[in-house]
């Protein structure tokens, strides 16, 4: 359907800019008989909802049939938004919008000049977009007024209430005039949110355009299985293999954004870095190389990259897990925007597995496709599929062209120009990196007792052979070497799962193990580069008679600790998969080494 009747200028507006049909929240707050009321709106990101606020509270600030919004000494509207480049995103938007209207649009946020914003407000400004904090500060040193506002919008509410900013969006509330109306923007309406709307709304129209069966609809979901220590390795093969134009990466911390930005530069990908202890103009500029193209890559923190908006960016990359189902909608929602295609990739280590199925559960994802990372066969392949669909190959010949054209024709024959078409091609691109195989298939879960614990049935039997393959670990009974914490150190090592580990056999100085044979292949790829310094694994040759005794206390070593079990006065093992070891004793002492 197009776009209910709006006021002419805004009309104009949308038209110029190509809107032809309503998303489903601008529709919806457009209907007949919702000029003044209160809206409570449940909105995914990307789904227009700056455009539909916009619209909505047009009716409130243009007096009927006007053309232009009169002079005004105090903000008419507040639009209150929890992040620096949201609200730069909701200015730039409500900016053409209301082009023609003649509205001043200005911008409170931290990181700028406070003073040229106290100017730009002591002008006249009819609508004021800003972060809480700076806003309140405005308020208090006396330069927001807002005792003339007709409308305030909380775009993205429960971001807000999650970054801690209940007090400020309170002061904020109450020093606006209480016949004003309110317009409530969230992803999700929490408890949280729903108080918050009972204290200041009045008979507020609920809109729930966030339906989970269409959340996100657009975006493809895929979750890459990889071993721990080959993450960045993993992540230049999956930006390699999609070759987006633009992308965005997410990280946890900001130590882990510098550290992937640098990695990234070093490997030959144009990438840019946001979060939060850079300053805005810093921040601007990261994003405008984006938007330009100069950039390819933004390695970001959760909170700093809201409210970008790139319109190429079709590729989301969670190198970091995200903590919560609402992180996860929250990041994949920088694509697949206004109707466009994108695709998120959660980037998931082989032992978080779960962890990350969780999180899907959480965000009500059910159609994420699993696999393993692209190998440089399928990347390569890739390659050609785009160096032969490349548009150039099918695009006339300019002028200026034609006379090196028939210069290179003259001098070569079709393959050797094929051939060096492919090497310039392959020569600005990244170089694929080398990853270890993981198996794709998800990991056992065994039934458990009442209490909670596997039933002795179930656990595996360390005696019993598995007719597989052997190896040898460079780790034994002089170093305290114990089943339980040598397993987890095997599956870490490894890439396996206790299920697949068979006998296990403590000697003096080193430990026999078997795995099963359909893992073995695998097993022996993950282990063959490990580091000198590191615990050696290497194939060894199937034990001969009955297995050594390696349970139960024991009495420690001359000259070294021992492992009194769980009871004694003697240190207990290590445990988990960072355990420590202890060298042979010399004399002086022994040295502790850490995994």
């Amino acid at each position: 359907m197009p776009f209910p009747d709006t006021a002419p200028p805004l009309s104009r507006a949308l038209a110029a800019r190509g809107y032809e049909t309503p998303t489903p929240v601008q529709e919806a707050v457009l209907q007949p008989g919702l000029e003044e009321r209160d809206l409570l709106v449940s909105a995914q990101t990307g789904s227009g909802k700056t455009v539909a606020f916009g619209l909505a509270i047009a009716p409130t600030l243009l007096p009927e049939g006007a053309e232009r919004l009169p002079y005004a000494e105090k903000p008419l509207a507040l639009v209150i938004a929890p992040t620096r480049e949201l609200a730069l995103q909701v200015q730039s938007e409500l900016q053409w919008l209301y082009a023609e209207t003649g509205a001043r649009i200005a911008s409170c946020i931290g990181g700028t000049d406070a003073r040229r914003e106290a100017r730009s407000l002591s002008s006249g400004a009819h609508i004021v977009v800003g972060t809480p904090g700076r806003l309140c500060d405005h308020l208090s040193r006396g330069n927001l007024d807002l005792s003339g506002v007709r409308a305030v919008v909380l775009d993205e509410a429960d971001e807000m209430l999650d970054l801690g900013f209940r007090d400020e969006l309170e002061k904020l509330l109450d020093a606006a005039p209480i016949e004003r109306r309110t317009l409530l923007f969230s992803a999700t309406i929490a408890r949280e949110i729903a108080n918050l709307a009972r204290r200041f709304q009045k008979n507020a129209e609920r809109i729930d355009t966030a339906s989970n069966a269409k959340q996100h609809s657009d975006i493809t979901y895929k979750c890459v299985l990889t071993a721990a220590n080959d993450l960045g390795r993993a992540v230049v093969n999956v930006l390699r293999y999609y070759e987006s134009p633009t992308a965005m990466l997410f990280c946890n911390t900001r130590a882990m954004v510098a550290q992937v930005q640098a990695a990234l530069l070093e490997r030959g990908f144009a990438s840019v870095a946001i979060s939060g202890e850079m300053g805005q103009n810093e921040r601007s500029r990261a994003i405008e190389s984006l938007r330009s193209g100069i950039a390819r890559v933004c390695v970001a923190t959760d909170v700093a990259a809201r409210g970008i908006d790139v319109p190429a960016l079709n590729l989301v990359i969670h190198a970091s897990l995200p903590t919560e189902g609402a992180t996860l909608l929250h990041r994949s929602g920088r694509t697949g925007r206004a109707g466009r295609k994108g695709t998120s990739v959660l980037m998931v280590p082989v032992n978080q597995r779960r962890r990350a199925e969780r999180l899907l559960m959480q965000a009500k994802i059910n159609n994420a496709e699993w696999e393993t990372v692209p190998t440089a066969e399928a990347i390569h392949e890739q390659d050609a599929q785009r160096l032969l669909q490349d548009a150039d190959l099918f695009a006339p010949s300019q002028a200026s062209e034609d006379d090196l054209a028939a210069r290179l024709s003259n001098a070569h024959d079709a393959h050797q120009l094929a051939t060096a078409l492919v090497r310039l091609y392959s020569s600005r691109l990244p170089r694929v990196e080398s990853i270890r195989p993981v198996t794709l298939e998800a990991p056992a879960r065994g039934a458990r007792t009442e209490r909670g614990e596997h039933t002795r049935a179930e656990r595996p039997a360390r005696a019993e052979s598995l007719g597989g393959e052997w190896f040898s670990l460079s780790i034994g009974r002089s170093e305290r070497a114990d089943p339980k914490w040598l397993v987890p150190l095997i599956c870490r090592l490894g890439n396996v799962t206790k299920r697949e580990i068979g006998a296990i056999r403590i000697n003096g100085d080193h430990t026999l193990f078997e795995i099963a044979p359909d893992s073995a292949e695998r097993f022996r790829a993950c282990v063959a580069g490990s580091d000198a310094d590191e615990a050696k694994i290497e194939p060894a040759s199937a034990p001969s008679g009955p297995a050594p005794r390696s349970g139960g206390p024991r009495k420690p070593r001359e000259g070294g600790s021992g492992y009194a079990g769980r009871g004694g006065g003697g240190k207990g093992g290590p445990r988990g998969d960072k355990a420590p070891f202890r060298k042979a004793a010399s004399g002086k002492g022994s040295s502790r080494k850490r995994y």
